[in-house]
């Protein structure tokens, strides 16, 4: 008798009332009693049997050969392209095609006057089947590259923060940890892991937004604090200082009168820093709009206004003297920057130093910050 588990959910099946369990399955293609998985350790330690004839169980994926194939016939909607680009005949592309619509169930092309086309199943099956080989293609050449050793991270992360606050201290990463190498791409927005090849997120948002996001373990690293910025010409226009001296900064009143740079996606950030130092700013909502910090750290750093900037994002200008703290009253921000990982599969052992790393290195920013 060959026993088969089958990983249906329990209501495709009927149970009957035996002492072990048993499960008749109802798939028309399932033409043998099996047990549900919840019994194999029962029957492993008091039926005897052996279990080797469970190699027998085959999980639903296609042969690679198959699926290449049919993401460059999906690519190019050509058999003919397809089999040029594979170095393979046309007949080979189409019987594979054939096979994997086979194994599927499912036609994943038509039959056009001028070829084929994909059908709506098999165009989304084609994203998800690209997505699956270049991630395959990328763990494999990061395999080789590091030869068995260390590891990759794909990271998905807000562009600004990346750009001005974790790639200046990447080489720092790259001494203590030479064997994990990080690739970057821009992402600003949740998204479901298991549709990317994304390993981590590091993401600004608010903590309503983290809790909102399924699937995924949330690390704070720290708070989007902003204070206004300005270049060095802009504040000694605003106060005269005594030559050596150095720049002192401005009583909040002062700054009602300076021009006032606006970030677009936070169009209330000044209006709400006056009412938090008890200031009348009657043009408070004035001034040019820029999205990006960045954009307002230019803009700032060439003397056409005071920002509202996190001192993190802009420790380059600081050093370099192009830009100086206008006000040290600080506005507390409604977004964190968080650490996004998925919470299945478990962490790799590269993500978890990578984790550690980044946790250490966030917190000695807040107390340089803080001094």
């Amino acid at each position: 008798m060959l026993f088969c588990a089958c990983l249906a959910s329990d209501d495709w099946h009927r149970r009957s009332t035996a002492s072990l369990s048993q499960t008749i399955c109802l798939h028309s293609d399932m033409r043998v009693p099996h047990f549900s998985l919840e019994c194999l350790t029962f029957l492993r330690q008091h039926a005897g049997l052996s279990f080797a004839g469970f190699a027998c169980m085959r999980r639903s994926i296609p042969s690679t050969q198959a699926l290449a194939c049919f993401e460059a016939a999906a690519r190019h909607e050509s058999y003919t392209r397809a089999a040029q680009e594979l170095a393979l005949t046309q007949g080979a592309v189409s019987r594979q095609v054939m096979a994997l619509e086979e194994f599927v169930g499912v036609a994943l092309f038509r039959r056009t006057r001028h070829g084929v086309a994909l059908t709506p199943a098999g165009d989304a099956y084609a994203r998800k089947v690209r997505n699956w080989l270049l991630g395959m293609e990328r763990d494999t050449l990061d395999l080789m590259a590091h030869q068995g050793t260390g590891g990759t991270i794909k990271l998905a992360a807000v562009p600004t923060f990346a750009t001005r606050w974790l790639m200046p201290r990447l080489p720092l990463l790259g001494k203590t940890h030479p064997d994990i190498t990080v690739h970057i791409d821009t992402q600003t927005r949740p998204f479901l892991f298991a549709d990317t090849g994304f390993d981590a997120a590091l993401y600004a948002g608010t903590p309503e937004q983290v809790r909102n996001w399924p699937g995924i373990e949330a690390v704070r690293l720290m708070d989007e604090d902003v204070v206004p910025m300005c270049s060095p010409a802009l504040l000694d226009k605003a106060a005269q200082r005594a030559p050596g001296r150095a720049w002192q900064p401005l009583h909040p009143q002062a700054l009602a009168d300076l021009p006032l740079l606006q970030q677009s996606t936070r169009p209330q950030g000044w209006q709400q820093w006056f009412q938090s130092v008890q200031v009348d700013a009657p043009h408070a909502l004035d001034g040019p709009r820029y999205e990006l910090f960045s954009m307002l750290a230019v803009a700032a750093a060439h003397g056409m206004g005071v920002a509202l900037i996190p001192p993190m994002l802009v420790e380059a200008e600081i050093a370099r003297g192009e830009l100086v703290i206008a006000c040290a009253q600080p506005l507390r921000g409604e977004r964190s920057y968080y650490f996004i990982t998925p919470s299945q599969p478990p962490a790799s052992t590269v993500l978890r130093t990578f984790s550690s790393w980044l946790q250490r290195s966030a917190q000695q920013s807040v107390e340089a910050q803080n001094r």
